[in-house]
């Protein structure tokens, strides 16, 4: 998803909220001209500000039959007639509904000159202002290539030919061709990416194998790359379907994390994470003090280096709870001493064969207050802020080293297409207890199923996993 898309779809709701109160308000002063005099009741007498108040509370209800209606879909280019029916249809919905209230409820007002003429502006000022809106896309769209999907086309049947010639001429349908190739060569799409850019890729050739289409669909994935076909063999049961130049062409959904999904979960992030953030400062300061009075030598708050969404490095904020001269950071005089003092303790304590991350038994860097603020997980307090940034969420896979994320097969980096969190299904389902590939598939099952409720859900039980002492033996130490 594009972030014009993103932009345009999300300031669309205050348009339309701002066109319907607007339209509401047009319709109370045409009231009181003396040309349509004939025409209004003689028994209103509802206040402007009252009207007003009025029109702001009916205002979301429209909104919400909009969004009901798919108006909000996150989408470059429409259609203006589909539009305009589509808002005519929603909002003829929302006056019937209205109509029915003010009937049941007359004592709001009588006057159907001012219902009718509202809904009539209301229809006429939301569709002007989205076919404006729609025009600054398409403007950006075409001549500024804002918004424009890179599309790697693969296959050359008929319907591949056709398709590449609708794209080709047709420039508002917001597609660039950037290649058509014959063969699903990983290694020829990775040089086409790193010459071009890819946002999509569309395949139609039906002679592919499953494991060829399984290696492009992870390459994909991995990537952030959405994966679209005209079907063949490959089913799934996340996909949306649309009907191009005469044929079905199925695309498959990554995660609901993508469009509304990434806005809604943003906004929960702000809304909880400074509402969690106010909630545990007394206990931040507490832990704070604490660490200064056992070791005053490094700092409070330890920043450690990990890869984010898309492989970006950013730092974690977390409690230091080792002795500093224990710590992995360059900020560590005697880092160099550290790393070879961690690297014995796995050779001889690591309690995690095997796998992509370690545990070390029995730490004996740590301070006493870092031992217990560890075992209780409040050493994962500061990330609220990390939360706050907006480099973290609170829900998701966590985070990882560089060192880590090295020894990633291929498929495991489906984890880095999304923000890392504080807490997830892993946390909740065994902690760090979990195998690394039971750990995957849950932040797999995650990412293809999220929801807000999802999100809440997971918070709620880690809250209940909190008050449960955490392991002593076998704690995950990769981070300090």
């Amino acid at each position: 998803m594009k972030r014009s898309e993103i932009f345009f779809s999300t300031i669309q709701v205050p348009v339309d909220f701002a066109m319907i109160v607007l339209a509401a308000a047009t319709a109370y002063f045409l009231r009181g001209l003396p040309a349509f005099e004939p025409y209004v009741s003689r028994v209103f007498n509802l206040s402007f500000d009252d009207y007003l108040n009025f029109a702001f509370v009916v205002a979301p209800f429209f909104i919400l039959i909009l969004a009901i209606e798919g108006l909000y879909a996150m989408r470059s280019t429409r259609r203006f007639w589909q539009e305009a029916y589509s808002v005519t249809k929603a909002i003829t919905f929302g006056l019937i509904v209205l109509i029915i209230a003010v009937f049941l409820n007359r004592e709001w007002f009588s006057s159907r000159f001012v219902i009718l003429v509202g809904w009539t502006l209301a229809v006429f000022y939301v569709v002007v202002a989205r076919s404006l809106i729609q025009r600054i896309q398409k403007w950006l769209l075409v001549h500024k290539d804002i918004g424009v999907h890179r599309v790697l086309l693969i296959g050359s049947n008929r319907k591949m030919k056709k398709l590449y010639g609708s794209l080709i001429h047709d420039k508002q349908l917001g597609y660039r061709v950037v290649d058509q190739i014959e063969d699903a060569s990983i290694a020829h799409i990775k040089q086409i990416k790193e010459r071009s850019g890819i946002d999509e890729v569309i395949v139609g050739d039906p002679i592919l194998t499953d494991d060829e289409q399984a290696k492009l669909f992870d390459y994909c994935q991995i990537n952030n790359i959405t994966y679209r076909y005209f079907p063949t063999t490959l089913q799934t049961s996340r996909f949306s379907m649309q009907i191009w130049n005469g044929e079905p062409l199925i695309e498959y959904q990554h995660t609901p994390l993508d469009g509304w999904g990434r806005v809604l979960k943003r906004i929960y992030d702000l809304v909880a994470g400074f509402f969690l953030t106010v909630l545990f400062s007394p206990l931040m300061l507490i832990i704070a003090i604490l660490i200064k009075i056992e070791d005053r030598a490094g700092p409070i708050v330890y920043k450690n280096e990990r890869i984010g969404e898309n492989g970006q490095k950013f730092f974690v904020y977390k409690f230091r709870y080792m002795q500093w001269k224990y710590c992995i950071s360059k900020e560590n005089p005697e880092m160099k001493e550290a790393l070879e003092f961690e690297k014995r303790l796995i050779a001889e304590r690591n309690s995690r064969q095997g796998g992509v991350l370690y545990k070390i038994k029995d730490d004996p860097r740590k301070m006493k207050i870092g031992a217990f603020i560890e075992r209780y997980s409040l050493d994962e307090l500061p990330q609220f802020f990390n939360v706050l940034r907006g480099n973290m969420s609170l829900v998701g896979p966590r985070p990882h080293q560089e060192r880590e994320v090295e020894r990633y097969a291929e498929y495991h980096r489906r984890l880095l297409t999304i923000k890392p969190g504080i807490t997830g299904m892993a946390q909740v389902s065994g902690r760090s207890d979990l195998a690394f590939e039971d750990e995957y598939r849950l932040d797999v099952f995650y990412i293809e199923n999220w929801s807000l409720w999802l999100d809440i859900v997971i918070c709620l039980k880690t809250a209940r996993a909190l008050l449960r002492r955490r392991s002593i033996n076998g704690q995950n130490n990769s981070h300090q």
